[in-house]
């Protein structure tokens, strides 16, 4: 696949015009996990600053997924049988992550961030095991994905997940644990080596000290023990007191503004616009910078920065589109979302389970840098696995009901009941589920695909008689539409959102 190159040149000022088909898709692509032709087609000729003021709004007022009823359980509340507790444990688990991953596939903006900033702000469940653990998280990420950032990262440190996985749980007074205060400065708001010390390091341990009150009970909230924490005075980024959590959140946030906010707002662009921002041949550091005033002067409030990115020319550019790769939850997600395949909960299980395979565990990341991101999806060793899976939920959708290819078709095809050219219906599959269509040297091959060989001479074109259509061949029509997605699903573009 070809290496994309950042040229995009397009300056971070609105864009002041309305969306056509090519824009309102690349919208959703990157604001959400795609979408229905319904929705593209409703999106068409409106203001862009309108929609993505409506997107931003649904995704700040959404209602989160809703709390279980084991939300605050402890070890107490399992079986002291211990396989049927691990079995309980088990279900719990699956089941609020199938329960979030149907939210991530429907919420547009508000999951697509969570889902982001849980790769950002890593845990792994598998270190704490905890079912109300993984709840609690979750919902912070929820609340928090496109609120403050400041408040993001202050709650975030002290949910039960976070002071498990990074050691907060062990980081005595006595005898302090550094994992935590240098994965907040490494990779959580500054950057490796981005102006901070390793006496900064030691200091932020220090007063980072005393959430280590576990309780009797395994899985208890952790809580704050004030004869555990290091009350002696410390000096964090040159300034001097007896600190303690809320201090060092205040001092990194006073003292470092400007290295949050381009730290922050880099990995933004680079998950939402283009994944290399250090090309010499556009001005992504331009826009980085341009946004970071902005996180700034609205005091670390994400949506504010979020909305200047998705109203600019830059993100609307034609060198944004289609240079993003798919993760593997993207092209699950995005293939359900563009043909509006129906699902139950077994086919979204089976892509948690597959993606998994393919490197991207839910709440299981690799390490606290996260999932290896874009062009590690599509290398040697998960390329086979992608067009293979992508086969079987093909196969899946079309085994459970093959009329939805048909209605596929015909809901992508302009004035389906009268075009008579098989050519089109294919063109407009291929604009659907392809950023910038197909390759012209591919483009004959995916003709050939869709025409079915036994009814050349009911075709308008080259040499048919014209009688052929979509609904007098209903039935041809949705093994066509079958065949010519199974051959798109193999081609790179498809790779791409």
């Amino acid at each position: 696949m070809e290496y994309f190159i950042n040229c995009n040149t397009s300056p971070l000022a609105p864009l002041s015009a309305s969306l056509d088909k090519q824009k309102a898709e690349h919208l959703y692509r990157r604001l959400g996990l795609s979408a229905s032709v319904e929705t593209i087609n409703s999106a068409i000729g409106r203001s862009v600053n309108v929609v993505i003021d409506e997107l931003i709004n649904e995704a700040s007022s959404k209602p989160l997924t809703p709390e279980p009823a084991w939300a605050n359980w402890n070890r107490a509340n399992y079986p002291d049988d211990g396989d049927l507790s691990r079995e309980i444990l088990n279900a719990q688990r699956e089941n609020w992550i199938l329960a979030y991953s149907n939210d991530v596939l429907t919420n547009n903006l508000r999951d697509r961030l969570s889902f982001f900033w849980s790769n950002h702000f890593v845990t792994e469940v598998r270190n704490y095991e905890a079912p109300s653990y993984l709840y609690q998280y979750t919902n912070c990420l929820q609340r928090f994905s496109i609120g403050n950032f400041k408040d993001f990262t202050s709650e975030i440190g002290l949910t039960n997940a976070m002071l498990y996985y990074l050691d907060g749980v062990f980081n005595n007074g006595n005898n302090p644990n550094e994992n935590y205060a240098r994965e907040i400065y490494e990779l959580f708001c500054l950057g490796e080596g981005n102006n901070y010390t390793e006496d900064d390091i030691i200091e932020t341990a220090r007063a980072l000290t005393g959430y280590v009150e576990r309780g009797d009970i395994q899985w208890s909230p952790v809580t704050f023990d004030v004869t555990k924490h290091d009350a002696t005075t410390k000096t964090i980024f040159n300034q001097t007191g007896n600190w303690g959590y809320d201090d060092v959140i205040n001092i990194l946030f006073t003292e470092r503004p400007n290295e949050i906010s381009y730290f922050i707002c880099k990995k933004l662009y680079e998950f939402f616009v283009h994944p290399d921002s250090t090309d010499a041949a556009g001005n992504a550091e331009q826009i980085i910078n341009g946004m970071a005033t902005t996180f700034r002067a609205e005091n670390f409030e994400i949506a504010p920065v979020l909305s200047q990115l998705f109203k600019s020319q830059h993100f609307f550019d034609e060198e944004a589109i289609g240079v993003l790769i798919k993760s593997p939850f993207d092209l699950y997600f995005n293939l359900i979302n563009e043909t509006g395949f129906s699902y139950d909960d077994s086919i979204i299980a089976n892509i948690i389970n597959t993606s998994e395979l393919l490197g991207q565990e839910i709440f299981n990341q690799p390490g606290v840098e996260g999932w290896y991101r874009d062009r590690y999806w599509i290398n040697t060793n998960f390329m086979i696995g992608r067009w293979l899976s992508a086969e079987m939920f093909l196969e899946l959708f079309y085994t459970n009901s093959p009329e939805q290819f048909f209605d596929f078709a015909v809901s992508v095809t302009p004035n389906p009941s009268t075009e008579n050219n098989p050519d089109v219906v294919t063109t407009a599959i291929l604009n659907k589920l392809l950023p910038k269509g197909i390759a012209d040297d591919e483009l004959q091959n995916a003709l050939d695909v869709f025409r079915d060989d036994g009814l050349t001479q009911y075709y308008a074109s080259p040499d048919g008689d014209g009688s052929w259509d979509l609904y007098s061949y209903a039935e041809s029509s949705r093994q066509q539409t079958y065949f010519l997605l199974l051959h798109i699903i193999r081609q790179p573009e498809f790779q791409l959102k």
